[in-house]
């Protein structure tokens, strides 16, 4: 049994903003970070790393859930994420990193979206109603 997780939701959101200092964003100066927290109460933080080749960017969101689950974690482990940006709208998931996410976390799981102006609460279930899944893929 995984011990009770003792992290507010602006706990974490605040974890994400910390996060988002570590953003390489050279080219469109647009700054996300974003923090997994997990059911045993670890945090994975992660930044957007831009790139001169653009398909080589790497989003906030990505590297922190690819941080989880580099450490063993798992989508059935995972208990938020919170996703934040220095814009002046929130910035929800782009669409590359809904698939990945829509994979990598349960479609119930809280996504909390922040640009210390606005917040929003969501998860992957209204993010993306209609996901292209492993059951797609593997018959």
């Amino acid at each position: 049994v995984l011990r009770e997780v003792i992290m507010t939701r602006e706990e974490l959101i605040e974890e994400a903003f910390k996060a988002m200092e570590n953003s390489y964003a050279p080219y469109s100066n647009f700054h996300v970070g974003a923090a997994v927290l997990t059911k045993d109460g670890k945090v994975f933080w992660g930044a957007n790393i831009e790139n001169a080749s653009f398909g080589a960017t790497n989003c906030g969101e990505r590297s922190a859930i690819f941080a989880a689950y580099s450490n063993g974690y798992r989508k059935d482990t995972i208990e938020a994420l919170a996703i934040v940006s220095d814009g002046d709208r929130i910035a929800a998931p782009c669409g590359i990193c809904r698939q990945v996410l829509s994979e990598l976390i349960t479609g119930d799981t809280p996504i909390y979206l922040s640009n210390r102006k606005d917040e929003m609460d969501t998860c992957m279930n209204e993010l993306l109603p209609y996901q292209f899944t492993t059951e797609d893929v593997c018959r």
